[in-house]
């Protein structure tokens, strides 16, 4: 049971996260790693980009082509790179048992589902899509893991202090 607050001469008790907790934490790093491969897949079908943009997009010039690929490949790079971090910032936050971590998590997980639906009104190559789906799934069960009622008590017990 949680011990909101320390006896009197004892140094405060700082609440172990549960097993739910623990896991959505472990997720949260698969999600980092599945982002990390995510990124290197982007990197890997860059050669077929040019073919879905010029099928995509007809009646661009070459130029124009160009400069569509080379603001896709930052990207790619950009929200790979951010997106690793954000994993990573988040398992540790909500390890440490900020309640403020686990809304910022969920907010993601929003912001992620709605990056997924409008990833499918623009070109994108099947592998770029099944491992955005991949990262979509583990953020779900992360966020899942993170509302459960063991969560919560563990959450509002590290507010408490």
């Amino acid at each position: 049971m949680y011990q909101p607050y320390p006896s009197a001469g004892q140094p405060p008790v700082r609440p172990d996260p549960p097993e739910s907790v623990l896991t959505a934490v472990k997720l949260m790093y698969a999600g980092a790693v599945v982002s990390a491969a995510s990124l290197v897949v982007g990197l890997a079908t860059i050669g077929s980009l040019r073919t879905d943009l010029r099928n995509a997009y007809p009646k661009v010039t070459t130029s124009q082509l160009h400069t569509i690929e080379v603001a896709t490949v930052v990207f790619i790079v950009f929200f790979g790179l951010v997106g690793v971090g954000l994993w990573v910032w988040m398992a540790l936050a909500n390890k440490r048992g900020g309640n403020w971590a686990r809304i910022t998590a969920t907010v993601f997980f929003g912001l992620n589902t709605l990056s997924l639906v409008a990833g499918f009104a623009r070109p994108e190559p099947l592998a770029s899509r099944l491992v955005g789906l991949l990262i979509w799934l583990i953020g779900l069960g992360a966020i899942l893991l993170l509302w459960r009622a063991e969560s919560t008590a563990f959450f509002q017990a590290r507010r408490q202090r």
